[in-house]
């Protein structure tokens, strides 16, 4: 009795070296990834010799210019502002609303001020102001 085997190609794709180079490109992108607060806003701060590391639930407003303006996440602009803002406060004691503002360091002054006034409008008065702490220099 003799049988013969026919012999047959494989057919079958070998998918392990395929995953381990897919999980090790996967690795890669988590390792070298890195992620931005905020808005993804590059912001340039103003230096500052007493500034110092605070965490704080308050409201935190960006100032990039007079069309846009971040309160938290959300984009708005100058004359929106005041609306928004009254909106965060409604509810609770205005004076006890603690409020964040960043502006980049070369925002015109007159735009910081009219974002301070914003906060006035609507009884806020605990305002702080971001700056980054200037490298001493030996």
């Amino acid at each position: 009795m003799n049988r013969r085997r026919a012999l047959s190609a494989k057919t079958e794709i070998n998918m392990t070296p395929l995953i381990d180079v897919i999980l090790q490109l996967i690795i890669f992108f988590m390792i070298t990834t890195t992620f931005r607060t905020a808005p993804g806003i590059m912001l340039d701060l103003p230096n500052s010799n007493t500034a110092q590391s605070v965490q704080s639930s308050a409201i935190r407003v960006l100032v990039m210019s007079e069309d846009e303006i971040y309160v938290d996440k959300t984009r708005t602009s100058l004359q929106a502002l005041p609306g928004i803002l009254k909106q965060r406060v409604a509810g609770s004691d205005a004076n006890s609303v603690q409020a964040v503002l960043e502006g980049r360091s070369g925002a015109p002054y007159q735009l910081i001020i009219s974002v301070l006034d914003a906060f006035r409008q609507n009884g806020m008065q605990n305002v702080g102001l971001i700056t980054k702490k200037e490298k001493a220099v030996r």
